[in-house]
């Protein structure tokens, strides 16, 4: 099989450190990343990569604990953001000059949103930090970048992953790394299957009473619903629907997934625990598709 790629990275926050670990075990695999195209977190990792310093940034991550990436945010008394997003790439600066993206290595593309003139915003030159700042730029969060007449803020209100904006080569494959995917279906582990009863009637009835308590718990959850979990639940029901429609127009021939609930977007300083879980979604999805063995 060829093992040349084009590699698109999803948005999600501090999962997005989850991109990394994939990175790391496609080229583990004999994979040659041709070319990369990212929204917000997958914007940063898949610019940083595209550089050939990212075991750098690596290395500077594993340096860092909760105060020390808490020092690194620069709040600010603003009302269109809390955040200004500066002080943490201008410390990346230090250990990766900024670069046009037309020099880099291989084909970049970044992604972000337009909110004054209602479109996508594509960076495919310039300063890659510029293109980074404004793909991360989290609504409410972040402050919004203007430039030439535009407000941008992250790529992921239009594009959470951009499988329609990184350059192809001929005969390379296309691969989608997703850290927003949808939560596996757990069973309890208290609950077991009914068995054939011999009486009908009885059977119905547990089912009956079954159905109730789901219903009760149920309600209960939905009486536990705050302001702030219906706006985060229902933003990220609208960014899986976007990437599950974008999954469908430009099917990938490698997905990678990782559950949107295995780890929350500001939960930055668990970045080894997030690093290992690309790596573990990564030999899944290569077992999975038969591209590498089970060994």
């Amino acid at each position: 099989m060829n093992r040349k790629a084009a590699l698109v990275l999803s948005s999600g926050g501090a999962r997005g450190f989850a991109h990394i670990g994939a990175i790391r075990t496609l080229l583990d695999h004999g994979f040659e990343i041709t070319s990369v195209a990212g929204t917000s977190m997958g914007a940063l990792v898949g610019g940083i990569f595209a550089t050939g310093r990212l075991n750098v940034y690596t290395q500077w991550l594993a340096t860092l604990d909760k105060k020390s990436m808490l020092s690194l945010v620069d709040f600010t008394i603003s009302a269109d953001g809390i955040i200004k997003g500066h002080k943490v790439l201008d410390e990346m600066q230090e250990l990766i000059p900024d670069i046009p993206i037309e020099d880099l290595p291989i084909p970049y593309a970044a992604v972000a949103t337009d909110i004054h003139n209602r479109q996508e915003k594509v960076f495919e030159k310039g300063s890659l930090y510029d293109a980074i700042r404004a793909s991360i730029s989290i609504p409410g969060v972040f402050t919004p970048v203007k430039s030439d007449g535009m407000v941008l803020v992250d790529g992921g209100v239009v594009n959470p992953l951009p499988l329609n904006r990184v350059k192809r080569q001929p005969a390379d494959i296309l691969i989608a790394v997703d850290v927003n995917g949808p939560s596996p279906i757990t069973r309890n582990k208290n609950e077991t299957l009914e068995k054939p009863h011999k009486n009908n009637h009885e059977l119905k009835l547990l089912e009956l009473m079954r159905l109730e308590k789901i219903n009760l718990l149920n309600r209960k959850k939905q009486e536990q619903y705050t302001y702030y979990k219906l706006l985060t639940q229902s933003a990220r029901l609208m960014l899986q629907r976007i990437t599950d429609l974008t999954l469908q127009l430009y099917p990938p021939d490698l997905v990678i997934r990782i559950p949107m609930n295995s780890f929350g977007t500001y939960h930055f300083y668990k970045f080894n625990e997030i690093i290992a879980a690309g790596e573990k979604a990564t030999l899944k999805a290569l077992r999975k598709t038969g591209i590498i063995t089970q060994a």
